[in-house]
């Protein structure tokens, strides 16, 4: 099966153990937080799981960027607490299209277990179908240990991807809103703008509508295509910290375009780095 799911497969599976549901909504600025709305209504089993504790080591010197990636063994005992074993299927969901729910999806793959779904159309997709929250905060299960084995091949660093725009390597892909690309706002990152010669590849451009199903295998082909991204073309995907970019990633596999890799450090990193250029405007 691909790594998308709707409302209808979950709601027939939800009671099944081996159906793990993680709530990952998680939000950029302001005071709303993701375990507040995890707290006021989530679906049936879900347990909760912070972008920035459980699905990111802590930022700092020799670290990459505001979300690195975590160790193998935090991610370890992340899983273990919400009840992942062999034969388990991981269904994540968010509040926006998939935007937070893909970085688990990927960090499955990259810890080797192919197991991450993602729910089309998050807890809205859940709701408007009639079905119910729960307000009850899961217990911690601790299951038995997985083994886990990082893949880095599946990532790029800095010195990686100014490799690759400055050989005119491949395809460079930045999934975040089109406005920061542009350099026209910089909420949180060092400096404005974009990494030279990046195509703009916003992720909510994956979905049918903003946090809506994504688009179909063809149309999302045939989007990545008009950006540069063939079947046969390096491709590497950033955003601001890491994150979102694993959504660019989502729809490049079920576009069946697979291999691309991800910028850990992405827009954070390159920005905090005064010696590598930026770009302003929409090229």
């Amino acid at each position: 099966m691909g790594p998308l799911v709707t409302a209808d497969w979950l709601a027939a599976r939800i009671d099944d153990p081996r159906t793990v549901v993680a709530d990952v909504r998680w939000y950029l600025q302001g005071t709303k937080r993701g375990i507040d709305a995890y707290r006021a209504g989530h679906l049936p089993r879900a347990h909760f799981l912070d972008v920035d504790r459980d699905l990111s080591s802590l930022p700092g010197p020799g670290r990459p960027g505001r979300h690195p990636l975590p160790s193998a063994e935090q991610f370890r005992d992340v899983l273990a607490r919400i009840g992942v074993v062999a034969g388990s299927v991981v269904v994540a969901y968010d509040d926006v299209g998939g935007a937070q729910a893909a970085r688990l999806w990927w960090l499955l793959r990259y810890f080797g277990h192919d197991v991450g779904r993602v729910l089309e159309g998050g807890i809205q997709a859940w709701t408007d179908s009639g079905r119910p929250l729960e307000t009850s905060t899961a217990a911690a299960l601790n299951a038995p240990l997985l083994a886990l084995v990082a893949h880095p091949e599946m990532v790029a660093d800095k010195a990686r991807v100014r490799a690759a725009i400055e050989g005119h390597e491949g395809v460079l892909l930045d999934a975040r809103a089109s406005e920061r690309f542009e350099g026209k706002v910089e909420p949180v990152d060092a400096r404005p703008g974009h990494i030279p010669g990046a195509q703009s590849a916003p992720f909510v451009a994956n979905l049918t509508r903003p946090g809506g199903p994504f688009r179909s295998p063809d149309e999302l082909a045939r989007h990545y295509a008009a950006l540069g991204a063939g079947a046969k073309t390096p491709v590497i995907a950033y955003c601001g910290s890491g994150v979102t970019a694993c959504h660019d990633l989502l729809a490049l596999a079920v576009a069946g375009l697979e291999g691309a890799l991800l910028y850990e450090g992405s827009w954070g990193e390159w920005a905090g780095d005064p010696a590598l250029p930026a770009a302003l405007g929409q090229d």
